[in-house]
C-alpha cells in the first residue's frame, strides 16, 4: 500500500512540476526580463516571426479545420474504447490499429489547418529539403562537397534545412523525386505513413523488453500521442520512424532466439547506422541502445547483438566516406552553420529550460505522469525495460538540451526521443489510463487549434 501511495506521489508530482514549467514558458517571454527572453537583438517583427508562440515554434491563432471534427471524434474513440480494445485485439490486429489510428490521428490534426497550409505544402517551405532537390543533378558530386557547403555566406551554401542534416535526409527526397513522387503532398505522404509507423514500433520494442500486456497498455497512449502534431509533415517524424524501427529490431535481437535475431541485430544496425546520417544528434540513440543492452538475457547474448549491429552500422559509414562525406567533417560544419544563424540570438537562460517545456507539449501531461513513475527504484534494480527506455531516452534530450545545439523546435527535433516518453503512462495503475489519456488527447487538440505550428 505504502509503494502505491508513493507512485501515485510520483505522478502528481511529476504533473504539477510540468504544468507549472510550461505555464512559466508561455508566461515569462512577456515579462520583459532582459535575457531571459526568446530571442535577443530583435525587434518586434522577428520575435513573431520566430518567437510568436514560445517556446512552441508557431503563431497565436485560434482556427478550426477540416480536420477538427475527425480529430475530436479519434480522440474520443482513443479515450472511450482505446484501452478496451488494447486489451482484447489480436497482437497483429493491436499493430495495424496502432498504426491506423496514428496515422489517422496525426493527418487529422494537420488538416485542422487545412490541405494546403496544414499538409501538402509543409515542406515546400524554402528553408525545406524539397526546395534543394531539383538542383541535385550529380548525386555523387553532392556527397563530394557536402560539408563544404554546409556555413553559410557562401554562394553555392545549401539552404537551412539540408545544411543542418547530415545528406542522408537531403538523399531521402532526391530518391522520392526520381521514382516520380516529387512535391509536397507526395513528400508529406511519405512522412506521415514512415512517421506513424513509430508508434508500432515502440509497442513492438516494449513487447520485447517488457512484455506484452504492458505494450498492450502503451498502444492507445501511442497511437493519439501529441507529438503526431509534429510527425505528420515534418521529416522528423521521418527520422523517428528509422530510429524506432533500429530500436525495435534490436531489442527483437536481444530478445529473440534462433538465426532471426542475427537478421534482425543486422538490420538494426543498417538503420540506426542509417539514422546517423539524417540527424546529426542521433548520435544520442546511443543511451537507448546501451538501455536495451541492459536488459538482454545474458552479457553474451548483448555482446553478439551489438558486434552484428555495429558491423552494420559501420558499412553505412563506410558508404558515405567512400562516397567523399565524413560525418564528424560535417558535424564539425554544421556547429559553425548553427552559430551564423538565428542560435546566436536565441539565449539558453531561456531555451535552456522552456525547451523541456517544449517537451511536455509534445508528449501530454498523461505521458509526464508515467515518466513520473519511471524513477521508481525497484523496476530500475530489476532492470525493467520500459522505465529504463524512457529514462534513457529522457537522458537523450537533457544531453542535447546541455549542448546548447538545440534551442528551440525541440517539439519536432527530439521527436526520435521524445516518443518513447509517449509510452510511459503504461506504468501507471490501469484504472487510471483513460484519464491520463484524455488529458493528453485533451492537450493536443488545444494546443494545434489555438497555435498555428510552423510544422
Amino acid at each position: 500500500m505504502k509503494d502505491t501511495v508513493r507512485e501515485h506521489v510520483s505522478e502528481v508530482i511529476a504533473v504539477a512540476l510540468a504544468t507549472v514549467l510550461v505555464i512559466a514558458a508561455f508566461v515569462v517571454p512577456y515579462l520583459h526580463l532582459g535575457i531571459v527572453t526568446p530571442l535577443v537583438h530583435a525587434g518586434p517583427a522577428r520575435i513573431g516571426m520566430f518567437a510568436d508562440a514560445a517556446p512552441i515554434f508557431g503563431w497565436w491563432n485560434a482556427h478550426i479545420g477540416w480536420g477538427t471534427a475527425p480529430a475530436v471524434a479519434l480522440g474520443v474513440a482513443a479515450v472511450r474504447w482505446g484501452p478496451a480494445l488494447a486489451e482484447r485485439l489480436r497482437w497483429p490486429g493491436l499493430v495495424a490499429a496502432t498504426w491506423a489510428t496514428s496515422a489517422a490521428w496525426a493527418f487529422a490534426l494537420a488538416m485542422v489547418d487545412g490541405w494546403e497550409r496544414g499538409f501538402a505544402r509543409r515542406l515546400t517551405d524554402p528553408n525545406e529539403y524539397l526546395r534543394q532537390v531539383a538542383s541535385i543533378t550529380d548525386i555523387a558530386a553532392a556527397l563530394r562537397n557536402f560539408a563544404r557547403r554546409i556555413p553559410d555566406f557562401q554562394p553555392d551554401s545549401w539552404i537551412t534545412h539540408v545544411s543542418g542534416h547530415p545528406p542522408g535526409a537531403l538523399l531521402t527526397f532526391v530518391w522520392l523525386d526520381r521514382l516520380g513522387l516529387g512535391g509536397g503532398a507526395w513528400a508529406a505522404a511519405f512522412v506521415l505513413l514512415t512517421g506513424s509507423s513509430a508508434a508500432v514500433a515502440v509497442i513492438v520494442t516494449v513487447r520485447a523488453v517488457a512484455g506484452e500486456p504492458t505494450a498492450r497498455r502503451a498502444a492507445p497512449f501511442v497511437a493519439v500521442a501529441p507529438t503526431a502534431i509534429w510527425v505528420a509533415v515534418s521529416a522528423d517524424g521521418y527520422f523517428a520512424a528509422v530510429a524506432a524501427w533500429g530500436l525495435a529490431l534490436l531489442a527483437l535481437a536481444i530478445h529473440g532466439r534462433g538465426a532471426r535475431t542475427w537478421v534482425a541485430a543486422a538490420a538494426a544496425g543498417l538503420l540506426l547506422g542509417w539514422a546517423v546520417y539524417l540527424n546529426y544528434g542521433l548520435a544520442l540513440l546511443a543511451l537507448p541502445v546501451l538501455a536495451l543492452l541492459v536488459t538482454a538475457p545474458t552479457v553474451g547474448a548483448a555482446v553478439r547483438v551489438l558486434g552484428t549491429a555495429v558491423t552494420m552500422a559501420a558499412m553505412i559509414a563506410l558508404a558515405f566516406w567512400m562516397a567523399g562525406f565524413w560525418w564528424y567533417d560535417g558535424y564539425l560544419a554544421v556547429q559553425h552553420r548553427y552559430w551564423q544563424g538565428i542560435a546566436s540570438d536565441r539565449p539558453f537562460q531561456y531555451w535552456g529550460w522552456a525547451n523541456l517545456a517544449s517537451v511536455v507539449c509534445a508528449i501530454g501531461l498523461g505521458s509526464v505522469a508515467g515518466v513520473g513513475r519511471a524513477f521508481s527504484a525497484r523496476p530500475l534494480r530489476a532492470r525493467a525495460g520500459l522505465p529504463l527506455l524512457v529514462l534513457a531516452a529522457l537522458g537523450a534530450m537533457l544531453l542535447a538540451d546541455l549542448s546548447m545545439l538545440s534551442k528551440a523546435e525541440v517539439e519536432r527535433i527530439w521527436l526520435p526521443f521524445s516518443i518513447w516518453l509517449t509510452a510511459a503512462p503504461a506504468l501507471t495503475a490501469p484504472h487510471s489510463h483513460r484519464w491520463w489519456l484524455a488529458l493528453n488527447v485533451i492537450g493536443a487538440l488545444l494546443l494545434n487549434h489555438v497555435i498555428l505550428t510552423n510544422w
